[in-house]
């Protein structure tokens, strides 16, 4: 068996968004790449909107996604670290799935040393969203009092609501195709403020934006935003050495 020693990184899968011609489908080629990294994976990041929508209640969890959470227990079962960055779709997991599977759920900015080199790591919306329409709607999903609001309605009319917003918003908002961040770009920004105020970082890596970025920032650090899981079927992955992104297909 190869000596587990990669790090990979992989966001915005959206697993059972009403838009994916083939649901089914594409949650069997997620899984199929998660046992293809099983051998050399050490550390598996979820860089959020993994899942197109999950609220996670008490006693009661949402249909679907078996294969998708048995190949992650799997990975888990077999030693490799798995921690799932909460996206803007994915916000509401607690306490299910670190239980059931063993993974670790972070919100927020995350900051690793992994051999050696500093990586920070968000969804990338909570750094690098303008619109404060959605910065206001962000808080108030995270809101505790307004969570527990929305737990006393019955599923049958939030997940239907949901999943055709989610539909309704990604057939009007067309995913761009540039693989190019300018200098003021907001992710930009954040890299290079963030460095002003915590030191040096070697790789900054988001999610969120659907688009494949490799670029340099200040202090000689590279911004990774990695695409996504369900139109590019891209990833990331870090042997010890050097940062790549890289195709399931």
């Amino acid at each position: 068996m190869a000596e587990r020693t990669a790090t990979y990184f992989i966001s915005d899968l959206h697993l059972g968004a009403g838009y994916i011609p083939d649901r089914i489908a594409h949650e069997r080629k997620i899984v199929e790449w998660l046992r293809a990294i099983a051998p050399t994976a050490k550390t598996l990041y979820l860089l959020g909107d993994i899942l197109d929508y999950w609220y996670e209640y008490r006693t009661v969890v949402p249909r679907g996604y078996v294969r998708f959470f048995g190949a992650l227990a799997e990975l888990a079962d077999q030693g490799t670290e798995i921690v799932w960055l909460k996206g803007n779709h994915d916000i509401w997991i607690f306490d299910y799935l670190p239980k059931e599977i063993g993974l670790t759920i972070a919100d927020g900015i995350l900051r690793r040393e992994i051999d050696g080199r500093v990586f920070v790591m968000e969804h990338g919306d909570g750094i690098g969203e303008p619109r404060r329409l959605y910065r206001a709607m962000r808080r108030l999903f995270r809101n505790r009092i307004a969570q527990k609001l929305y737990s006393a309605i019955h599923p049958r009319w939030t997940v239907g609501f949901a999943h055709r917003w989610s539909r309704h918003s990604r057939l009007h908002s067309p995913m761009k195709q540039s693989t190019v961040l300018e200098d003021t770009d907001p992710m930009v920004r954040f890299a290079d403020r963030y460095q002003k105020e915590h030191g040096h970082v070697d790789y900054f890596v988001f999610g969120h934006r659907h688009i494949l970025v490799d670029r340099k920032t200040g202090n000689g650090s590279r911004l990774i935003v990695l695409g996504d899981g369900f139109r590019l079927m891209s990833y990331g992955v870090w042997d010890g050495d050097k940062f790549e992104l890289k195709s399931m297909e």
